[in-house]
């Protein structure tokens, strides 16, 4: 018994150490992630090629020999006419990923590739944006949502697909386009705005701890997280919100004036088929399924800003995932009755 309470010690100090050196390598990640990334630079790929080398794939695996051949002297015969069709009615279809978060950060890359965009396009060309986001900060989103703007006012069609979310911010920008998709349960709408603070005045003043904050303008700060609020404050704070509300409210209505907002705007969020009987989205469908419609008629194109990491990113990155995995190693390796 004394020898496996020895190892059990040993164990637990390892394992501990281990802990202790992937929560340092973890903070090292988190303060590269900060600094500066490297310039990143634009990536254009064709999605109808890739849908093209899938078709072609199939094909060969599915088809004998004697199809294949019937087949490529059809394909042949055909190509010279598909090409001209395309030149002369059809305009190209440029694809633009968006996945923002909570500070939508993602705007910096799609003003980048929004930018790129209107630099090549034609006026028969048309843009997707695939938005996938549950909204966020107010100014960032609205940034987001005045960079697809740019688009229309180009005059180049606008089409939005939602495949899984596009709640609060994520529909301030999805509520832009020409034409909005969604699939059967993504979630649409949440047209609100929240804001909540926690407040430790009580807790300080139970230990005698004294908060000062001084300011200039009787409105400067309405609510505080550390001193005393005041009925007064909280008022103006929500005086705050429905004014963004209200703002909110006008922008889907000048974007879709056919939607009953007082209806809509109420903060809930409905999924794709609800959404479409209310007449927050045009039509049921996903994006791959907009994208398989226009194939192999148009030439798509995914759109993407790539930015390269930096050496501490890498570093940091690499050294916490060695280290979470040497640490997965030890604690597998503990017996039955030291896990429990």
């Amino acid at each position: 018994m004394e020898f496996l309470y020895e190892y059990g010690l040993f164990l637990a100090k390892a394992v501990t150490l281990v802990a202790a050196f992937v929560l340092v390598l973890a903070a090292i990640a988190g303060i590269a992630s900060k600094q500066k990334q490297g310039k990143g630079h634009l990536e254009i790929t064709s999605i109808s090629d890739q849908l093209k080398d899938i078709t072609d794939y199939a094909r060969q695996v599915i088809l004998d020999k004697a199809s294949l051949k019937k087949l490529a002297k059809s394909q042949k015969q055909q190509q010279k006419q598909t090409k001209a069709e395309k030149d002369n009615q059809s305009g190209r279809l440029y694809v633009i990923d968006f996945k923002g978060s909570m500070d939508a950060h993602e705007v910096e890359r799609l003003r980048e590739e929004v930018t790129a965009v209107l630099c090549i396009a034609e006026k028969q060309d048309e843009v997707l944006v695939k938005i996938e986001s549950g909204g966020g900060v107010v100014h960032g989103y609205g940034l987001a949502a005045a960079q697809l703007k740019r688009i229309k006012d180009k005059g180049l069609p606008l089409t939005v697909a939602v495949d899984k979310v596009a709640a609060s911010g994520g529909y301030m920008m999805a509520c832009v386009a020409d034409k909005l998709l969604a699939s059967q349960f993504a979630i649409i709408g949440s047209i609100g705005v929240l804001a909540q603070l926690p407040n430790f005045h009580k807790l300080l003043k139970k230990n005698d701890i004294e908060f000062e904050q001084h300011t200039a303008g009787e409105y400067k700060r309405t609510l505080t997280v550390f001193g005393e609020n005041t009925d007064e404050g909280r008022e103006k704070f929500q005086q705050e919100l429905e004014a963004v509300h209200d703002m909110f409210k006008n922008w889907v209505s000048e974007n879709r004036s056919e939607l009953d907002i007082e209806k809509v705007a109420t903060g809930e969020y409905w999924y794709g088929s609800q959404a479409l009987a209310l007449g927050l989205i045009d039509k049921i469908s996903t994006s791959d399924d907009y994208i398989m419609s226009l194939f192999p008629d148009r030439d798509i194109f995914s759109v993407k800003y790539a930015v390269k990491k930096n050496v501490a990113e890498k570093l940091g990155m690499s050294f916490a995932q060695g280290a979470e995995r040497a640490l997965m190693r030890v604690v597998n390796t503990l017996p039955a009755w030291f896990k429990r």
